[in-house]
């Protein structure tokens, strides 16, 4: 759903690292073992607000917001994976996750470093290049090879 107080809402296509144990200062070595799989993500950020606040909390925490799905994979080497976000049909965002700034494996390790991560806990990796603003009625879909296709439609501000 698009707030209100938001005049710029943008989709950010991403994969989702889905914690199966729980770690704390967990080696990068056996990262694949800390997993209880990967899914889609719609990291959707209020741009405007982001921009405003100067820092993410507000612009990323609005009810509906950051969509998961359609299901937690099981058994997927995330490391080398086509990623695409479409709005529309029409393709927005096309990468890999070997392109991704930091790696899955940086990412479970780093984040472990800092806080203990539970079961469920979710790592979003980063969106490739393309994000771009949503309207009332967009059609989003995220799908990610061996992964799946998460797809959620835009609602109008209440």
């Amino acid at each position: 759903m698009l707030p209100p107080e938001s005049s710029r809402v943008d989709y950010e296509g991403e994969l989702a690292l889905v914690i199966g144990r729980r770690i704390k200062g967990w080696p990068q070595e056996r990262w694949l073992e800390a997993l209880a799989g990967v899914c889609c993500a719609n990291d959707v950020t209020a741009r405007d607000l982001q921009k405003k606040d100067g820092q993410f909390a507000r612009a990323k925490s609005f009810d509906t917001f950051c969509p998961i799905g359609p299901a937690i994979v099981h058994g997927v080497d995330p490391s080398d994976l086509a990623i695409e976000t479409r709005v529309n049909g029409a393709v927005k965002q096309s990468s890999r996750t070997s392109s991704m700034v930091f790696s899955p494996a940086f990412l479970v390790a780093y984040a472990s470093r800092m806080m203990t991560l539970l079961p469920g806990d979710l790592i979003l990796t980063g969106t490739p290049a393309g994000i771009g603003p949503l309207t009332a009625g967009d059609l989003v879909e995220v799908e990610i090879e061996k992964v799946g296709i998460l797809s959620n439609r835009v609602a109008g501000r209440t």
